[in-house]
């Protein structure tokens, strides 16, 4: 072959490859946005392992909006810690365990998913005498009006006599 005739084929290559990586729904590239991916696109749900076993609780390192990475739960709903707890007892019953709903693991063994520390996980017996998923001491919640994976709607909320809020992996609030 030429040196034309190559010099044609390794641009035609060059072109293709370049076209195929645009059709990708990748990222967009710097200086652009895509406003239909901003609206549709839901954060990823972190995956439990694919040996996992039915019913297993998992907490996971998820993105939640304005808050970057925080535990979730195994539907990807972020978790909260509430200022009123202790590390042996949680204090929300009744009306709030109905706003905050516990995240729960009867098995009483709640595992670890991307990027969560086993160490850090437990669990506390409620007064109703349920299991109750800890994280470095706090005993986690999900929030009645975080409807989709990825929203943090009650990050920062008071109420119940405390104030909740989504945890970093170290267990510490979210800001």
């Amino acid at each position: 072959m030429s040196r034309r005739g190559a010099a044609a084929l390794l641009a035609a290559a060059i072109l293709g490859a370049g076209a195929l990586a645009g059709c990708g729904g990748g990222s967009s590239s710097p200086g652009t946005t895509s406003t239909a991916a901003k609206t549709t696109a839901a954060p990823p749900v972190a995956e439990p392992p694919p040996n996992a076993e039915e019913g297993t609780v998992f907490v996971s390192l998820g993105s939640a909006k304005g808050l970057g990475q925080v535990l979730v739960d195994s539907e990807g709903h972020t978790l909260y810690a509430f200022s009123g707890d202790s590390a042996k007892a949680s204090t929300c019953e009744g009306a709030c365990a109905k706003a905050w709903p516990p995240l729960l693991d009867e098995s009483g063994e709640p595992q670890p998913s991307n990027g969560t520390s086993a160490a850090q996980l437990g669990t506390i017996t409620r007064p109703d005498g349920t299991k109750q998923v800890t994280y470095a001491g706090h005993p986690l919640y999900t929030f009645g009006g975080d409807q989709q994976p990825g929203q943090a709607n009650g990050n920062g909320k008071s109420g119940f006599g405390g104030t909740w809020s989504a945890l970093k992996a170290g267990g510490a609030p979210a800001r």
